[in-house]
């Protein structure tokens, strides 16, 4: 029997009012169980209008990140979002992914949550998403590559958030070396991708990507370093609608240049060239000038001493935004 997802399916194909006799028709049950199937989709937050003699018509759809609701947005003829599992509540999406990547997930897989209760991000750092404040989830990858060619990947996944965030919002979303995306000079998301794999092997690889959305507004401590979807444009964003349009993008790219190259795009988007950075290495602080991308996506930088070194993981501050003991949308 027919369940009330495909009648979802029947009225957002159709413009105008369907009967319930047509959809009787169509789903092939009673008209008390078509009533009933309404009330499972209004229950859930769909708005539908139902008019006597003239029949249903689906006037609102929620800010869902149901199955249903993913599936929905996306175009249906790629590899991500074969397999999806969506979640209301779980300790973190990258977790999820890692317990089903073991389990045998195909690639592929996206792994979605309403809200985290134990998200993590770089250096260990936790981060609490709320419901509904934000889009967070992970993508299983499987790629037949060697662990030292997936240095390409997380510069990937910024610029199709990027693509993603421009598409369906317009704002200017930009990239701050290696992993944090930008509006202005005000973290929108973090991204953090994790390994699994043997010496000459790799089980999987998971980027895990958290944005924030809906947030009205930040604690005094957080209100100069972050921003949302919804401060920068003044409304709220749909997240399967914006998950559907990143994942779309996220699959134009992989196609392109895999996971041990990025796209030339990235250095366009980066908002830390060319300008002023401070880190720590070897117990030594440095300064000097975010002069380049590396084939490796390592972060070259001229020092004021005139040394050229690469930077491939640590702190790195960028003159002008947020430091990086900023407590964003980590995983």
């Amino acid at each position: 029997m027919a369940d009330h997802k495909d009648l979802l399916d029947i009225l957002r194909q159709t413009d105008g009012y369907l009967s319930g006799e047509e959809l009787s028709r169509q789903l092939g049950v009673t008209r008390a169980a078509v009533w009933k199937k309404i009330e499972q989709l209004r229950q859930e937050g769909y708005e539908i209008d139902s008019v006597t003699r003239r029949g249903y018509r689906l006037t609102g759809i929620p800010d869902s990140i149901s199955e249903a609701e993913v599936r929905a947005n996306l175009s249906g003829k790629g590899t991500f979002g074969c397999h999806i599992v969506s979640l209301p509540s779980v300790d973190s999406t990258n977790e999820e992914a890692k317990r089903q990547g073991d389990a045998g997930a195909p690639h592929g897989s996206v792994f979605v949550a309403d809200e985290q209760t134990g998200g993590k991000g770089r250096l260990g750092r936790r981060w609490v998403s709320a419901p509904g404040s934000g889009l967070w989830f992970s993508i299983l990858l499987r790629p037949d590559v060697l662990p030292s060619e997936i240095t390409g990947i997380t510069l990937l996944s910024a610029v199709a958030v990027c693509r993603g965030i421009h598409a369906l919002t317009g704002c200017d979303a930009r990239i701050k070396w290696p992993n944090d995306v930008v509006i202005g000079t005000k973290k929108v998301c973090g991204i953090l991708t994790e390994l699994s794999a043997e010496m000459e092997h790799v089980h999987y690889l998971i980027p895990g990507i958290g944005i924030n959305t809906n947030n009205g507004a930040f604690p005094p401590e957080l209100s100069d370093r972050a921003t949302s979807l919804k401060i920068e444009t003044g409304q709220d964003v749909r997240r399967a609608v914006l998950l559907g349009k990143i994942l779309e993008e996220f699959e134009d790219l992989y196609n392109r240049y895999g996971v041990s190259s990025f796209p030339e795009e990235y250095c366009s988007l980066c908002v830390s060239l060319g300008r002023p950075v401070s880190l720590t290495r070897g117990g030594r602080k440095l300064t000097g000038i975010a002069a380049g991308i590396a084939p490796d996506g390592a972060l070259l930088v001229q020092t004021q001493e005139g040394e050229k070194i690469a930077v491939t993981s640590g702190e790195v501050v960028v003159q002008g935004f947020y430091g990086e003991n900023c407590n964003g949308n980590y995983f």
